[in-house]
């Protein structure tokens, strides 16, 4: 249940991000409003399930956000974009304050749980964004590159920090693992640290076509070896 959670909280906080750093003059208020109530979604799931296992001190936080991602609808729904835009923030900061506190004792480090969300939620944001030029072809493509971009230096970070804790271990961190996270881990690297940069780049560089339909099609791929590989991380730090 906690791991559940910790991996909503991450997943919001995420996305909560990726919509502050969306350019407003490019990208049309119906994305917002369509992917905060995404984020109500995470948020009050989180909550709900928080609550049932009894963490009383947590649970207001993703729901505060939930609330906040409903008005942040509202706001861009009537054409409000700088409540619209604060909305995004406060969301995001009360989620990220989430992430910090949802992690079970023993867990990752407060930066590299937020990290790990950035890549989930930021990869999953730019493929919402590149599905949303069906519904406004002559948005810029810019803003999907830009996406993307955060995306790559999100999983840049994470690779910094995994290969800092491989170091400080010493040694062969692997030796002495059974099968079952031996294959975690193989799973963890293949797709959440070699497979997601090569998908991204690809897509990147489909964009200089520009073909942004082939791009989110690639991102379609790009979402599911980042999730891959943050929950495979997740399971791995728990059974550590």
């Amino acid at each position: 249940m906690t791991l559940l959670v910790d991996f909503l909280c991450r997943f919001a906080w995420g996305l909560a991000a990726g919509l502050v750093l969306t350019p407003a003059d490019v990208v049309p208020a119906g994305f917002f409003r369509v992917n905060l109530l995404v984020v109500l979604g995470l948020a009050t799931f989180a909550a709900l399930l928080a609550g049932s296992a009894g963490q009383a001190r947590f649970w207001p936080l993703p729901a505060a956000a939930a609330a906040t991602a409903w008005l942040g609808g509202v706001a861009w729904y009537a054409e409000r974009p700088r409540a619209g835009l604060a909305s995004c923030v406060a969301c995001a900061a009360m989620l990220a304050a989430a992430t910090v506190l949802a992690g079970p004792a023993g867990s990752l480090p407060a930066m590299a749980r937020l990290l790990s969300g950035l890549v989930v939620g930021l990869t999953v944001h730019a493929m919402l964004l590149g599905h949303w030029y069906l519904n406004a072809p002559g948005m810029r493509v810019d803003a999907l590159r830009r996406m993307i971009d955060a995306a790559l230096v999100a999983w840049a970070a994470v690779l910094v920090t995994t290969a800092g804790a491989a170091l400080w271990a010493g040694g062969e961190p692997w030796r002495g693992l059974e099968p079952a996270r031996l294959a975690l881990l193989g799973l963890r690297w293949l797709a959440g640290l070699a497979g997601l940069p090569a998908l991204l780049w690809m897509s990147r560089r489909t964009l200089e076509i520009p073909n942004t339909q082939s791009a989110t099609g690639i991102l379609y791929v790009a979402c599911l070896a980042a999730i891959t590989g943050e929950l495979t991380a997740q399971l791995l730090m728990a059974a550590a």
